[in-house]
C-alpha cells in the first residue's frame, strides 16, 4: 500500500537488529486516518474469507485491527498481556517472544469472547518472526476456532514468518513488505 510506504520511508526509523521505528504514526502516536486506510485496504482483501471476529495482540495490534473490523463491521477481542481482575480464573494463554521487549510475553484472552466455532482474522502490525502472530493462532485453535487469514501493516520478509504460517494455509496479507534493512537502509519488496 502506497500511502504505508511513503509513510515509512518518510517517518520511519531502522534502529538496527532488524528494530522498525514506526511508533510516531502505527503504535505509540497512531495517525488515525493512516489507520484508516490501511483497515479499509485490509478489509477489502478480507472480504470474502468469511469472518466472525478479528483477533490481535496488546498493544500495537489494536489500532490496524480496529480500524480493519470496523470497515468488515466485526467485533475485535486483542489478547491481553496480563490478566484484570475482570477476567474470568479460567483463560486462554500461551506466551510467545517479542522482539521490540526482548522477553517473552503472555497473551491472554477470555473464553468469554473467543469460542467454537467462530472464524478468526488475525490482524497485527508487523509479521516478522511470526511467533506473536503464532500465538494469537494458539489461542484461537485451543478456544476451537477456525483461522480464516493473516493480515499485517508491515512485514520483515527476511525474518521467515510467512514461511512459519504458511502451514495454517491461510491467506496471508501485508501492506507493506520489507525485504531488508541493511546499512541503515529499508528497502521495500514493491
Amino acid at each position: 500500500m502506497l500511502e504505508l510506504i511513503k509513510r515509512i520511508r518518510s517517518d520511519g526509523r531502522n534502529l538496527g537488529n532488524g528494530i522498525l521505528k514506526v511508533d510516531g504514526f502505527i503504535n505509540h502516536q497512531v495517525d488515525p486516518a493512516l489507520m484508516d486506510a490501511c483497515g479499509r485496504e485490509l478489509a477489502l482483501r478480507f472480504a470474502n474469507v468469511g469472518a466472525t471476529k478479528v483477533l490481535t495482540a496488546e498493544i500495537s495490534g489494536i489500532a490496524p485491527a480496529l480500524t480493519t473490523a470496523q470497515h468488515l463491521g466485526l467485533p475485535v477481542v486483542y489478547a491481553r498481556k496480563s490478566k484484570p481482575i475482570t477476567m474470568p480464573d479460567t483463560v486462554f494463554l500461551t506466551t510467545a517472544p517479542s522482539h521490540t521487549k526482548g522477553r517473552m510475553v503472555d497473551l491472554i484472552v477470555s473464553p468469554e469472547y473467543l469460542a467454537g466455532g467462530e472464524k478468526i482474522l488475525i490482524i497485527d502490525d508487523f509479521l516478522a518472526s511470526g511467533a506473536t502472530i503464532w500465538g494469537l493462532v494458539r489461542l484461537a485453535q485451543a478456544a476451537g476456532a477456525t483461522i480464516v487469514g493473516i493480515g499485517t501493516l508491515i512485514e520483515k520478509v527476511f525474518e521467515g514468518g510467512r514461511e512459519l504460517l504458511k502451514p495454517i494455509g491461510v491467506p496471508i496479507e501485508s501492506l507493506a513488505v520489507i525485504k531488508s534493512m541493511e546499512d541503515d537502509q529499508i528497502v521495500f519488496d514493491e
